[in-house]
């Protein structure tokens, strides 16, 4: 097993690496006076089973290129098979032509991911479940919900209740909630524009309880923000919000802690969280151990999805 790290996220790599018991190999990223990229795998892949991690996150569209240079790179260097380790696919959101003339995002990052040489990708909660069907190569789509449970089940559940900010998560959000062992809830929200959303109703009795919010992602936070206006007036206990992808752009943890019926805000190390972010009411799970157990799996061909039945 070769493991290598692109520019995205080496601390999770490190651990991952550590993990694992096997090094993060050398690799060197340099940018060229007309701005192009070029990327050198420091260590022999020769027929070795490589592991790229780079998860795509701001800036995107950089890391992206540079996890195709580091793909093509492998494959240049024979490597025996190539797996891209991409804890977070931005371009997941980016999953159907909800307007005329629209590009679909989703699909074609997923081409250039196999036509630059990837064998197959290893994931974390995607968007939306269609674009596992994206890829041309094999995918393993894992989820934090364990990680999260976890964490949650350490506090008392007696009066809680999981809501999901909109019906398309409502299946993990039922999911989560059978975790834990608590009803669930739903919002019904139509987005208006990358940064307006409008919640019409929430389904389901939140009245006076003590409310787990759950999404995949939060990026600018509107859609939370606007359930948390909703849940305000429905006199909830308390608020804990829950996601997987921590993004926090444009001051979105800080606008979330502000709201005085938020208790904690949870979310897992797939993203790197911004250094502004790292106090007050955050608490960041870490997904190395389940990304390298999943990892050791591909390499010694063994079942991947018995990682879900896991408590």
């Amino acid at each position: 097993m070769a493991l290598f790290s692109g520019t995205a996220h080496p601390r999770l790599a490190a651990a991952i690496g550590h993990h694992l018991e096997v090094p993060v190999s050398p690799s060197q990223l340099r940018r060229f006076a007309n701005d192009c990229l070029e990327v050198q795998l420091q260590a022999n892949c020769r027929e070795r089973d490589v592991f790229l991690v780079q998860p795509l996150v701001p800036p995107t569209q950089e890391h992206l290129v540079e996890l195709l240079l580091m793909i093509d790179a492998a494959r240049g260097a024979s490597a025996g098979r190539i797996t891209v380790v991409m804890p977070h696919y931005a371009y997941a959101r980016s999953d159907k032509k909800d307007e005329p003339r629209i590009s679909i995002g989703g699909r074609l990052v997923a081409d250039l991911i196999s036509a630059a040489g990837a064998d197959r990708v290893l994931t974390m909660t995607l968007h939306s479940p269609q674009v596992h069907g994206f890829f041309s190569v094999p995918v393993d789509h894992l989820h934090a919900l364990h990680e999260l449970a976890g964490h949650f089940r350490t506090g008392d559940l007696s009066n809680s209740v999981v809501i999901s900010p909109d019906l398309g998560n409502a299946k993990e959000a039922n999911a989560f909630a059978r975790l834990l062992g608590v009803p669930v809830a739903a919002a019904a929200k139509q987005r208006m524009a990358d940064d307006k959303v409008v919640i019409s109703a929430i389904i389901g009795d939140v009245r006076g309880r003590d409310v787990i919010v759950l999404d995949d992602e939060i990026a600018r936070g509107s859609t939370i923000m606007e359930l948390l206006d909703h849940l305000a007036a429905e006199d909830v206990a308390s608020v804990r919000v829950a996601c997987t992808h921590g993004l926090f752009t444009a001051g979105a943890i800080g606008r979330i802690e502000a709201h005085d019926e938020v208790r904690e805000i949870v979310c897992t190390n797939t993203v790197p969280v911004p250094e502004e972010s790292s106090a007050g009411k955050l608490t960041v799970l870490t997904v190395a151990p389940a990304l390298a157990e999943a990892m050791r799996r591909i390499h010694n061909g063994e079942s991947v999805s018995v990682l879900f039945d896991a408590p």
